[in-house]
């Protein structure tokens, strides 16, 4: 797993005011953006090559980072236009920058201290998924764990998703019926999540359960409590 793709084409509207002028994963914490927390941890297991997905306030982004040989790093980005593709989209759109290999896909907006080393190279099946246990926002959690580390969309307890996983490109087979109709110029818009599912069903996704620290930089007041905890 040499090569990682990190979400960061989101809009950050719950995070308003601070999303007007910044674009969610640059804003700071600890005393760095949160993306670039990401970059550390990925040159630090290996991975030499990054692909960025952006859309919103997306010339920050090279400005902030540069081509990342600071971390060691090559950074690529894949830019959406001006409305972000989903996850499954900005997955696709980003394809044929990460090549055919599985890769590491990271939410941008969180903060973890999971170790990226510990991810298989690649998965068993389609993905392997880190969940989390479910945070107050979530109560309702996203998946089921089995005892043979299978993950399930029907079942109890479940557990959240970390917005981290190690993927093969046969993820995303059948995006076709997902897809938003809309610009034909345009990359296609789809979420993932029903795609995993249906995955999940032919039980080709497995998973871990990460029981240290994550934080889901979802609202200003998570920041802050983020901030505080890491200074």
């Amino acid at each position: 797993m040499r090569h990682a793709l990190i979400f960061a084409a989101g809009l950050g509207e719950r995070m308003r005011p601070l999303t007007d002028h910044t674009p969610k994963p640059l804003l700071v914490a600890g005393g760095k953006p949160l993306i670039a927390w990401h970059l550390e941890k990925l040159a630090a297991i290996g991975v030499n090559y990054v692909v960025i997905n952006t859309s919103h306030l997306a010339e920050q982004f090279p400005d902030a980072l540069g081509d990342g040989s600071r971390w060691g790093l090559r950074i690529r980005y894949a830019y959406e236009g001006p409305t972000p593709l989903e996850t499954g989209g900005g997955m696709l759109n980003a394809l044929p920058l990460l090549g055919p290999q599985p890769f590491l896909a990271i939410n941008g907006d969180i903060w973890t201290d999971l170790d990226f080393a510990t991810l298989p190279a690649e998965p068993r099946g389609a993905a392997h998924l880190v969940m989390v246990d479910n945070p107050a926002h979530h109560p309702q959690g996203d998946f089921t764990l089995d005892a043979a580390g299978r993950l399930h969309d029907a079942g109890e307890p479940k557990l959240t998703f970390a917005g981290v996983g190690v993927y093969d490109a046969s993820v995303l087979e059948g995006w076709q019926a997902l897809a938003t109709a809309g610009d034909p110029a345009r990359p296609p818009r789809f979420a993932l999540a029903p795609l995993l599912r249906e995955a999940m069903r032919r039980g080709d996704i497995d998973g871990t359960h990460h029981r240290g620290a994550w934080t889901d930089v979802g609202t200003p007041e998570r920041l802050a409590d983020l901030d505080a905890q890491l200074r």
